[in-house]
């Protein structure tokens, strides 16, 4: 419509420019090889405008005859493009159906006609991956990694490849190029991180998740909680060799996650060996108030050694207080009363968990009370009823029942909270020997996890569970919980 109009405009312009050179009329006179042509103003004008419209007529002509080869050639390779996005088109839908046949075809015309689309590698690749050509996939995905636009789509095919056939060592070295050139790819980040946790490389997997933070793929409060556990985890492993970096370690875990438990040993502990009892007080004394547990009191007693069971009594109910609310002050303050002797006292304390079912900690408690009273046959039905007893509390790491504290899963080998919690199903003891050293899949997370059970390993509660010589995708005893 609105060149309709244009050209209308344009129609009535012409006419009244005409219509105002008749009004005034003229003579053109043209004198050219001895001859002399006179004619009327107005037509000279109209041949001017004939003329011109005569040599745009011959030059776009002239223009059409030459570039008519390309033209021609442009013509047929839209045809020609156009029936390859056609093909890749149905290649893509028929590989999301399943159907090979139909993928390879259509991947086979599409690659005739647009050689240099990215695409058709891809529509290549499922092709032959739903066919169980892997030498071909391979071979499409490293060819991939050469071209900038597609590396990182053919570092991600190669990666999942090698990890398909078990082959650890390359699919690392795919995620790890994968993640160099693009710190925000979430799958590359992933594997990279349990390998680095697996292989107990603390200081590089508390930098990829530093990474992942900073990248927006990991919450920070996800991303501290990991790193206050692989923190922590490091702190754990030289702090026998190195307590000076191993202290340094504990308080950036205790800072990121207040809570944790292991963290706040290792502070607490070497705070302690360091004549510092009133730090190492103060830690445990912010741990327990979020996360109770009982090895804090149990370094609480002896912050200052060389303390008898009384002063150690005492230190302990400054913790819990005189009538303490939780299962794990109760059982602390009894214990620390046992210890001083004062069966009386742990016998008021743990009064008001009887009349339940006590967990068989607190029976064996109530044995030991009952022994020194010199009822011994009282004792016997304790210690018989704790082997009837709901089970005691232990740290459980993704379903997984341990007696110590782990950083990472023994299921799939990410990294997830270790709780302390009663377990929901034990496993027999004759089991429990042989999973010293549970195989944890390295990239791929347990499609369906087994029945939680309990891994009686060598370790105490506050142990990382891991060895310094750890290969491949074990993981081992560790060092037993040292006193102060």
């Amino acid at each position: 419509m609105i060149k309709l109009f244009w050209r209308f405009g344009l129609l009535a312009l012409a006419a009244i420019l005409f219509t105002w050179l008749a009004d005034r009329p003229g003579t053109v006179t043209i004198a050219w090889l001895g001859r002399e042509i006179q004619m009327s103003f107005v037509v000279a004008v109209g041949i001017a405008v004939l003329a011109a419209a005569l040599l745009w007529f011959i030059w776009n002509l002239f223009r059409r005859l030459v570039h008519s080869p390309s033209a021609v050639r442009d013509y047929w390779r839209f045809r020609k493009n156009r029936k390859g996005y056609e093909s890749l088109s149905r290649g893509i839908i028929a590989a999301g159906a399943g159907d090979a046949i139909a993928a390879a075809k259509h991947a086979a015309i599409a690659g005739n006609a647009l050689a240099e689309e990215p695409l058709v590698n891809v529509l290549a690749a499922q092709a032959a991956q739903l066919k169980g050509d892997h030498a071909s996939v391979k071979r499409i995905f490293e060819a991939m990694t050469k071209s900038p636009e597609t590396e990182a789509l053919g570092l991600r095919g190669l990666f999942a490849e090698a990890r398909q056939n078990g082959d650890v060592t390359a699919a690392m070295t795919h995620a790890t190029r994968a993640l160099k050139l693009n710190p925000r790819l979430a799958w590359a980040s992933s594997a990279v991180l349990q390998l680095q946790s697996i292989r107990k490389d603390w200081a590089g997997a508390v930098a990829t998740l530093q990474q992942q933070a900073k990248s927006g793929l990991t919450p920070n409060a996800e991303s501290n909680q990991k790193q206050a556990a692989l923190l922590a985890a490091q702190a754990l492993a030289i702090e026998d060799k190195d307590s000076a970096t191993a202290l340094n370690l504990a308080l950036k875990a205790h800072k990121l996650d207040g809570g944790l438990v292991p963290a706040a040993l290792v502070a607490a502990r070497i705070h302690a060996s360091q004549g510092s009892p009133r730090k190492a007080v103060k830690i445990i004394r912010s741990t327990w108030e979020l996360t109770p547990h009982p090895d804090l009191v149990e370094v609480l007693a002896h912050t200052k050694p060389g303390d008898g069971p009384e002063p150690r009594f005492e230190r302990v109910r400054d913790l819990v207080g005189n009538a303490p609310e939780s299962l794990e002050g109760i059982y602390a303050l009894a214990r620390a009363a046992v210890a001083a002797q004062r069966f009386d006292v742990a016998r008021k304390i743990l009064e008001p968990l009887l009349a339940a079912q006590p967990q068989a900690r607190i029976c064996a408690l109530m044995a030991d009370v009952e022994e020194a009273a010199g009822d011994k046959g009282r004792a016997r039905e304790w210690l018989a009823r704790a082997l009837h007893a709901p089970r005691d509390p232990m740290w459980v790491s993704d379903g997984i029942a341990s007696p110590r504290w782990i950083p990472i899963s023994p299921v799939s080998g990410e990294i997830v909270p270790c709780q302390w919690k009663t377990p929901f199903e034990m496993l027999p003891q004759q089991q429990t020997e042989q999973l010293a050293g549970p195989a944890v899949p390295l990239i791929e997370v347990a499609t369906a996890a087994p029945k939680p059970p309990v891994i009686e390993l060598a370790h105490l509660p506050d142990d990382p569970g891991l060895d310094p010589d750890l290969e491949g995708s074990e993981l081992s005893a560790g060092a037993p919980l040292k006193s102060p």
